[in-house]
């Protein structure tokens, strides 16, 4: 008995290890991890509820003009990263781009502290072969609000990548190591960030912040208020909000969710054609991450957009019509 509870310490103590170990290496351990346990997973969760629990120091350090400042800049800096590359590039490729801003923007979207850009498409691709089926890991239709919203990603099938996704990006050994070593990215940046508070401390000190001040407010706050708002999509685009186009998920528009995602609260549009780089299908549904798209294929930076195909156009003139025509 004595000899069988030593080997279940071991075992957990085995465990514990190689989870606190992918905080740092995503890709430890991953031959014995289980790929399709929903499972909670604590150990997994300590970085994330950790982020959470710094924001409170906030009430600490006070806040400034130029911190709030800062933390909302780098809040549309990094959504624009995550919903431009990490979901209309790395996920459904549409449009082209040369291998170095694939990088930069890998970099900085890897800095929201949502993992790496192939875990990202990986998780991506597989929502919209199964959404709001059994096997899609995020709908609230399958396991309600909260785990839709931050609850898939704290079980064992919410951590792997399934690199049969993303073969498409395999070739490349700088995605491969951002995937693999995501953490390192946003901690990077938070010890940066901390760097130049100091330097404002010391060097304009009428900005009124400070180190601790502008990690709490631009990196902490920023980054929870970002993750947020990310996953909005998962929890409330399939609950709240218009379908316009009955596709076979319950994927629907919300025009509150565009304004804080820059663009992907059309999410109806986006899942009856996900080829588009442009999600507000109408003039008037503003859809920022287009507009910063469309001036980067202005000054050469990514080519090759793919458009609304004129169907597309046609089925949403003649849908709008009919649902005027009833109201």
């Amino acid at each position: 008995m004595i000899y069988f509870e030593s080997k279940v310490s071991d075992i957990d103590v085995h465990s514990l290890l190689i989870n606190i170990l992918r905080w740092f290496d995503s890709e430890a351990g991953t031959d014995h991890i289980n790929s399709h346990s929903r499972s909670f997973n604590a150990a997994r969760v300590v970085p994330f509820i950790a982020l959470h629990v710094a924001c409170l120091i906030a009430f600490y350090t006070g806040v400034s003009a130029f911190a709030a400042g800062f933390a909302a800049a780098f809040f549309v800096i990094r959504m624009f990263a995550i919903t431009g590359f990490y979901h209309r590039y790395f996920a459904h490729k549409t449009f082209k781009t040369s291998r170095t801003a694939q990088f930069l923007f890998a970099i900085l979207g890897a800095s929201a502290a949502q993992r790496g850009p192939l875990w990202w498409a990986a998780h991506h691709r597989h929502h919209h072969q199964h959404s709001d089926a059994e096997q899609d890991l995020h709908s609230p239709h399958q396991g309600g609000f909260w785990w839709a919203h931050a609850g898939w990603f704290t079980c064992d099938a919410g951590f792997v990548t399934n690199e049969r996704r993303v073969r498409d990006w395999l070739c490349f050994p700088e995605l491969r190591l951002i995937n693999r070593f995501d953490s390192l990215i946003p901690a990077l940046a938070a010890i940066l960030i901390y760097g130049l508070g100091e330097i404002l401390a010391a060097t304009a000190p009428g900005l009124g912040t400070n180190g601790l001040q502008l990690l709490v407010w631009g990196f902490f706050i920023s980054t929870v208020a970002l993750f947020h708002a990310t996953v909005s999509i998962n929890s409330l685009a399939h609950v709240w909000g218009k379908r316009r186009f009955e596709t076979s998920d319950d994927s629907r528009n919300n025009f509150l969710l565009a304004l804080l995602t820059l663009g992907e609260g059309w999410h109806n549009n986006h899942h009856r054609w996900p080829q588009s780089v442009r999600q507000g299908f109408r003039w008037y549904e503003i859809d920022v991450t287009w507009y910063g798209l469309w001036l980067l294929a202005k000054l050469g930076i990514i080519w090759d957009l793919n458009p609304i195909p004129e169907h597309i156009r046609q089925e949403t003139i003649t849908l709008d019509n009919r649902r005027r025509n009833r109201e």
